[in-house]
């Protein structure tokens, strides 16, 4: 098949192919965006001197501070989980037509080699498209946005920009690795002429994520007695085994929660299935335990933009110690109030992380509601109400919602209460100067001391901001899902039995 015709071919269909391409091509665009952004903070140049001077040049002080623009970048980076995990739930739009499309090519004499490189090619080309068209607006954006004040300072790091290697790695990179994740995706998928067949697990989950959650509380866990170790010897340790852990640790933590929730999902139907009453507890209940690994599917984005919360409220809890600190023995951090306003900026990109994830959410609501219109139509022609029904649908998107958002809550706090430890400080004198003219010790006397005593300010656990982060979790769960079930009725109409 000639490159043009496999092109051709890739970008036809209907209209759900065309909003299942331009909805790839958004998620690309917006991956490409966060990317770039990240990789613009970590052009910054540390300007020479110690390894305190600031780059005078920004007005922000995220900015400014050497030490903390890596944690910027950090941050930036992770809003591309649930931008990638809103691509991944695009992909399976419109998923029964493309698979009929793809049967009529194996009808007319298509190979099954060809067919799954029209499926890659399609994913491939969708994200090229919005990769470039992110990589448009990045550059057009920083041109509108370069605007110094009177002193000459900039609010964004406009002045910068990424090095051409680093930009062709995300804007060549993402598409790539896309398209290799659809192939990757396609080794369960065998299209005949006469429809698409799909492998799927049979036997029950089994609990072994949560072995790759004590893992991950493991590496958080490691790092201080590291870093203690290095300084005990006077030693300077290397700069990649702090970032390396936590990634790989945070990493870990996410497949074990997403991972995990194929479990959750199977003994919710379970427990469902014994104790539920009713006719749309037990059709939840069956659904729950013939897919378990749906949960994962469509809570994934969510999860993880659950995960970092959480671990953003419980480095807010240890500034606010720090603060108490200070307020108790003068030591401590110099302005703790400009990290918690940092974190503030934190809460926003966990929420804007949070709004993609329901979009996600809605995508695979709609595609599982059109996906399994026949067995719905059918249910309503011999008698089932379409209440009980949407009943079904609000069991099963609750039962494993509900346990898995206090499971990722739960593992992303202790993820950073392993990682720091409670603040403390005092166990020193300090000169007690009176105000005035006089100052400490300008009349020749020598100013009173007063002893601190060694106090240290355990953190409180954040029990109304990760209120807060599972109320939203399960808003968004239930907002998707009432907006799925307006797409009931025209699902279950008795003309869609006949749909072929």
């Amino acid at each position: 098949m000639r490159p043009g015709t496999l092109l051709r071919l890739a970008l036809a269909g209907t209209r759900t192919d065309a909003a299942r391409v331009a909805l790839t091509a958004l998620s690309a665009a917006l991956a490409t965006l966060t990317g770039l952004a990240a990789l613009t903070v970590l052009a910054v140049a540390k300007p020479p001197g110690s390894q305190w001077t600031q780059s005078g040049q920004y007005t922000n002080a995220l900015l400014r501070e050497p030490g903390l623009r890596p944690g910027v970048a950090f941050a930036l980076l992770l809003l591309c989980v649930p931008v990638l995990g809103l691509a991944g739930q695009c992909a399976r739009l419109g998923a029964p037509g493309r698979d009929r499309r793809l049967a009529a090519l194996r009808l007319a004499g298509a190979t099954p080699g060809q067919v799954t490189r029209l499926a890659v090619a399609e994913t491939g080309v969708a994200s090229l498209l919005g990769a470039g068209a992110g990589l448009t607006v990045f550059e057009v954006g920083r041109r509108l946005l370069h605007r110094p004040d009177a002193a000459g300072r900039l609010p964004l790091p406009t002045d910068v920009h990424p090095a051409p290697a680093a930009l062709a790695a995300v804007v060549v990179g993402l598409p790539l690795v896309a398209a290799l994740v659809s192939a990757l995706l396609l080794r369960r998928v065998t299209t005949t002429p006469f429809g698409v067949v799909r492998r799927v697990r049979t036997r029950a989950p089994w609990p072994w994520p949560g072995l790759l959650i004590l893992v991950a509380l493991g590496l958080f866990a490691v790092i201080r007695p590291i870093v203690l170790w290095y300084e005990r010897r006077d030693v300077v340790m290397p700069d990649s085994i702090v970032p390396l852990l936590l990634a790989l640790g945070g990493l870990t933590a996410m497949i074990g929660v997403v991972a995990g929730t194929g479990w959750i999902s199977y003994t919710s139907g379970r427990v469902l299935h014994r104790h539920g009453r009713g006719p749309a507890a037990l059709l939840a209940a069956r659904r729950l335990t013939a897919d378990p690994w749906a949960g994962s599917r469509t809570f994934a984005a969510l999860l993880a933009a659950l995960i970092f919360g959480a671990g953003a409220a419980g480095v807010r809890a240890d500034f606010q110690a720090e603060a108490e600190l200070t307020r108790r023995t003068g030591g401590g951090l110099s302005d703790p109030d400009f990290y918690l306003r940092a974190m503030d900026l934190v809460d926003l990109a966990v929420v804007v992380a949070m709004v993609i994830a329901g979009g996600g959410l809605l995508v695979a609501v709609a595609e599982g509601i059109t996906s399994r219109r026949r067995a719905y139509a059918a249910q309503v022609a011999t008698g089932v109400p379409r209440a009980t029904i949407g009943r079904s649908l609000l069991w099963a998107a609750l039962a494993p919602a509900v346990p898995a958002i206090g499971l990722a809550l739960t593992v992303g706090y202790l993820l950073v209460a392993g990682l720091l430890p409670a603040p403390s400080g005092g166990g020193f004198e300090q000169r007690i100067c009176e105000p005035g003219p006089q100052g400490c010790g300008a009349n020749g006397t020598e100013p009173p001391t007063e002893w601190v005593p060694k106090v240290t300010v355990t953190p409180d656990v954040p029990w109304e901001q990760l209120a807060w982060f599972a109320a939203g979790g399960l808003a968004a769960v239930l907002l998707t899902v009432g907006a799925g079930l307006l797409l009931l009725r025209s699902a279950t109409s008795v003309e869609e039995l006949r749909v072929t």
